[in-house]
């Protein structure tokens, strides 16, 4: 009997009671939702901006190349959805939609169809996020819970534009996706 086979038989011969799973407590929050939404998205390295103030950016030439599905910015948006991600190379904003946010830690939950093209976030120079200020949770407990069980696509938490640190603690924004996070609150 190999040492693999011999182990596994002596796990098998294991009687052990089945242990409950633990009750997760659930996670009081106190304040308001948005304030710290702002707080959290702050340091993340985002900022919140107005709608009319990322327009005039984008009429001023801040970002010459704009993608967006979204109705309210089909004025700005200059760039088609293209059938391969790689031609978005030379994206300089996208403009998404999220579909809630986390007040804790300042993380916005997406899926396929607000992405449009699953690269768009990590591809683009900069990134900005239209959310309703009604769509808030507190806690990532609670971020889960709505999400929940069902049938899934694609989706992902964005807490602010792309960072890494080496080990000397040396903080690189934009390195693996986009170089800054606007997100407009209505």
């Amino acid at each position: 009997m190999s040492s693999k086979n011999h182990i596994q038989s002596k796990i098998r011969a294991l009687k052990l009671s089945p242990n409950p799973l633990p009750e997760i407590p659930k996670f009081e929050f106190e304040g308001n939702l948005v304030e710290q939404f702002f707080t959290a998205i702050s340091g993340n390295k985002g900022e919140i901006i107005s709608q009319d103030q990322l327009i005039q950016e984008i009429e001023e030439g801040v970002y010459p190349k704009v993608y967006s599905n979204l109705p309210e910015f089909s004025s700005v948006s200059n760039q088609p959805l293209p059938e391969d991600s790689h031609e978005l190379q030379s994206l300089d904003l996208a403009i998404l939609k999220g579909q809630f946010g986390v007040a804790e830690n300042g993380a916005i939950w997406f899926e396929d169809e607000d992405l449009q093209l699953r690269a768009m976030p990590f591809i683009t120079q900069h990134l900005a996020v239209v959310l309703s200020s009604g769509n808030m949770v507190a806690t990532m407990h609670e971020a889960y819970e709505r999400i929940g069980n069902g049938p899934s696509g694609f989706g992902l938490f964005i807490a602010g534009p792309s960072k890494t640190a080496d080990i000397e603690q040396s903080l690189v924004i934009g390195a693996h996706g986009a170089r800054s996070l606007m997100v407009i609150l209505k």
